[in-house]
C-alpha cells in the first residue's frame, strides 16, 4: 500500500495495464511528453514510448474515430478528451459507433475502449470545461459511464475499465484529483463496474450520490449524525448500469431517500435513480424522494460558483424536509 492522490491512482493504472497489455495505448492532447494538462500521464511516455504514448492532433472527432479504427484492430485504446465539455465533437464516435459496435456486427467486434476525461465545477475553470454532461451519455445503451469519488476507486475502476470489451467512459471531477490522499494497492486490482459502494451506514435516510457530491455527502451525514439523524450513504461508482439492487435494498431499511447531483436537475441521472426507485421500492417509501442538484441553467463563470453549486447545507435541508414529510 501507499498513499496516493486521485491523479496519481490513475495515472499509476495506466502505468499497470501498458506493462501488462501490449495491446494499450494511451493517447489524446498533450498527453505525452507534456504528461497531459492535469498530468494524469505523467511519466508514461518516457517509460513506454511514442507509439505506446503519444500525441493527437487538437481534433476530438479525430481522437473518436481512430480509437474506433484501433479497436477494430485488436488494440485497447485509452483516449483522453482534454476536458468532457469538448466531447460533442467526438458524439458520433462514441455514441454512433462505439457504442453500437458489438451489437452492429453480431458480437463480431468489440470496442475495448476507454474514454477518459477531466470535468466538474469547484475549480474556477472556464466555459465549457466543467460542464456534467454524464446524463447524456448514461441514457447511451451500449456505454458503461464510470465516475469515481476516490483513489483507491479510481484506479481499481480504470484497470477495469482499460480491460473491458466495450466502451467504457471513466469521468474525473477535477476537484477530486488533489484533494486528498489514502491508501492505495501498488499491484493491479480491479473494482466491479457497475457495483455501488456503501460509503457509511445509517438508519434514518438513504444519500445516494456520486463524485464530488460523495465528499459533500459525507460531510452532510457527519453533521447531521450530531443532530442523531443517521444517514446511510451510496456511492454509486458507475452511473450506467445503475447498482439498483444496493439501492434498493437500503431505501427498505431507511424507508427514506434523497438523491445528490452536482449537475442541473433536467441534467445528470437523479431523475433516472428516482425512476427506478419508484420502480422497485415505492411502497417501502415514507416520504417522496427528495433531491439536490444545481440550476437548470448553463453552467456558471467562475464567480458564481460557489452560489450555483450544490453544498453540504443544501444536503442537510432536504435530509430534515424529507425526513419531516
Amino acid at each position: 500500500m501507499t498513499q496516493m492522490t486521485m491523479i496519481q491512482a490513475i495515472t499509476d493504472a495506466m502505468r499497470t495495464e501498458l506493462r501488462n497489455d501490449e495491446n494499450v495505448l494511451v493517447f489524446g492532447e498533450d498527453v505525452a511528453k507534456n504528461g497531459g494538462v492535469f498530468r494524469a500521464t505523467e511519466g508514461l511516455y518516457d517509460e513506454f514510448g511514442e507509439e505506446r504514448v503519444f500525441d493527437t492532433p487538437l481534433a476530438e472527432s479525430g481522437i473518436g474515430g481512430l480509437a474506433l479504427g484501433l479497436a477494430l484492430q485488436n488494440y485497447r485504446p485509452v483516449m483522453e478528451i482534454q476536458f468532457f465539455g469538448f466531447v460533442f465533437e467526438a458524439m458520433d464516435s462514441v455514441a454512433s459507433q462505439l457504442a453500437r459496435l458489438r451489437y452492429r456486427s453480431g458480437g463480431n467486434y468489440h470496442a475495448p475502449v476507454t474514454i477518459r476525461s477531466p470535468f466538474g465545477g469547484g475549480v474556477r475553470t472556464p466555459e465549457l470545461h466543467a460542464d456534467n454532461l454524464e446524463g447524456l451519455f448514461a441514457q447511451c445503451p451500449g456505454l458503461k459511464v464510470v465516475i469515481p469519488s476516490n483513489p483507491y476507486d479510481a484506479k481499481g475502476l480504470l484497470i477495469a475499465a482499460i480491460r473491458d470489451n466495450d466502451p467504457v467512459i471513466f469521468l474525473e471531477h477535477m476537484k477530486l484529483y488533489r484533494s486528498f490522499r489514502e491508501e492505495v494497492p501498488e499491484e493491479a486490482y480491479t473494482v466491479e463496474i457497475g457495483k455501488a459502494n456503501i460509503v457509511r451506514e445509517g438508519k434514518d435516510v438513504s444519500i445516494i450520490t456520486y463524485g464530488a457530491m460523495v465528499r459533500t455527502a459525507l460531510k452532510a451525514a457527519e453533521q447531521l449524525s450530531k443532530e442523531g439523524i443517521e444517514c446511510e450513504l451510496i456511492d454509486l461508482r458507475t452511473i450506467s448500469p445503475l447498482d439498483t439492487e444496493t439501492i434498493a435494498d437500503s431505501i427498505k431499511k431507511t424507508n427514506r431517500a434523497v438523491v445528490v447531483q452536482e449537475a442541473q436537475k433536467q441534467a445528470g441521472i437523479s431523475a433516472q435513480v428516482i425512476a427506478e426507485i419508484n420502480d422497485r421500492v415505492l411502497l417501502h417509501l415514507d416520504a417522496p424522494v427528495g433531491r439536490v442538484a444545481a440550476p437548470d441553467s448553463v453552467f456558471p463563470f467562475a464567480a458564481a460558483e460557489d452560489v450555483w453549486l450544490p453544498n453540504e447545507r443544501d444536503i442537510i435541508d432536504q435530509v430534515k424536509e424529507t425526513l419531516n414529510f
